[in-house]
C-alpha cells in the first residue's frame, strides 16, 4: 500500500483539500493519505522547505510526497517526479525541490501536463496520482516521463556566517507563536568555538544562554533553545513570542522599500565574544 503525504498552501476552508484526496482515491482507493499541512503561507518557499524537510525525514522509505505549493508560479509544460535517498518527491518545477533537499536530487523525471489544464490544481494531482500508480504497478520510473529533466534550482535560505556572528532569518512561526530561525545547532557550535554568545532580535531584546526546556525559565520569560528539528527557536514560557515581540516570518518577496523595512522583524543575530 503506497503512503502519500500531502503538503500544500491551499488551506482547509474550502473544498479543494478534500477534492485533492478524492482525486487520488479515484486513481487508487488503496492509497494511504497522510496530511502534513495545507497551511503553508502562500509564496513562502523557506517555510515550505522547512516543514517538508523535517517531516519527510521521519517517514519510512519509499513514500510519495506530494508538495502542492505555488504550483503555478511558472507556465510549465511538466511537473517533477524526483527520487532521492529512497523517497519520492512530486512537485512543480518552481525551485522548491532543491530547497527541500538542500542538494541536487539523485533522479528527476518530467511529467507532462495538458497545456489547457496546467492552471488547475486537480489536473496536477491527477498527473501525480497516475505516476504513483504506475510505479506501484512495477513500471520503471524512467518510462513514466522524461528522464534527466532539466529543472529550476533555488538555494535553500541559509544564515550569514561571519567570524564573530551569525545572522539568521525567521523561517517559521508555529501554532504557539514560537519563532524558528534558520540556524542549526551544528552551525551554531561550529561558529561558537566554545565562546560566550548573546542572541539579539529587535535590537534591544537579548538572550545570553540556551535552555533545554521551556520550564527552565519563569512563566512569561523569553528563552532560546534548539528544537526537535535542530533549529534555533525563540520562545516565551507560556507566552507568544512572535506576537509579543512583533516578529515575522521571512518573506522572499521583500523587495520594495516597505517590505525591506520589515526585515528588521524577520532577523535574529548571534554575536560571539
Amino acid at each position: 500500500m503506497a503512503v502519500l503525504t500531502l503538503t500544500s498552501d491551499i488551506g482547509t476552508q474550502d473544498y479543494l483539500a478534500g477534492a485533492v484526496k478524492g482525486q487520488l482515491l479515484q486513481i487508487d482507493p488503496g492509497f494511504q493519505l497522510v496530511d502534513i499541512t495545507h497551511n503553508v503561507r502562500p509564496f513562502n518557499y523557506a517555510q515550505a522547505a522547512y516543514i517538508c524537510r523535517n517531516a519527510i525525514r521521519h517517514f519510512p522509505q519509499l513514500c510519495f510526497h506530494l508538495i502542492l505549493v505555488n504550483l503555478f508560479e511558472r507556465r510549465n509544460k511538466h511537473l517533477l517526479l524526483a527520487y532521492h535517498q529512497n523517497q519520492y518527491y512530486l512537485c512543480a518545477d518552481n525551485g522548491l525541490l532543491t530547497m527541500i533537499l538542500e542538494e541536487k536530487p539523485e533522479m528527476v523525471i518530467g511529467l507532462p501536463i495538458n497545456p489547457e489544464l496546467q492552471g488547475h490544481t486537480l489536473h496536477c494531482v491527477q498527473v501525480f496520482g497516475q505516476a504513483i500508480a504506475a510505479i506501484n504497478r512495477g513500471e520503471r520510473i524512467t518510462d513514466i516521463g522524461e528522464p534527466d529533466f532539466p529543472y529550476l534550482e533555488k538555494n535553500p535560505l541559509k544564515p550569514w556566517l561571519q567570524e564573530n556572528s551569525i545572522e539568521g532569518q525567521i523561517i517559521y512561526i508555529d501554532h504557539f507563536e514560537n519563532v524558528v530561525v534558520n540556524i542549526t545547532r551544528e552551525q551554531f557550535e561550529a561558529q561558537r568555538k566554545g565562546r560566550k554568545f548573546y542572541i539579539v532580535f529587535k535590537r534591544d531584546e537579548t538572550i545570553e544562554q540556551l535552555s533545554n526546556h521551556y520550564a527552565e525559565v519563569p512563566e512569561g520569560e523569553k528563552l532560546a533553545h534548539f528544537n526537535a528539528a535542530g533549529y534555533l527557536e525563540i520562545s516565551i514560557n507560556k507566552g507568544n513570542a512572535a506576537g509579543l515581540f512583533g516578529l515575522q516570518g521571512f518573506s522572499e518577496q521583500s523587495q520594495n522599500a516597505y517590505l525591506q523595512n520589515r526585515l528588521f522583524y524577520q532577523t535574529v543575530k548571534i554575536f560571539f565574544e
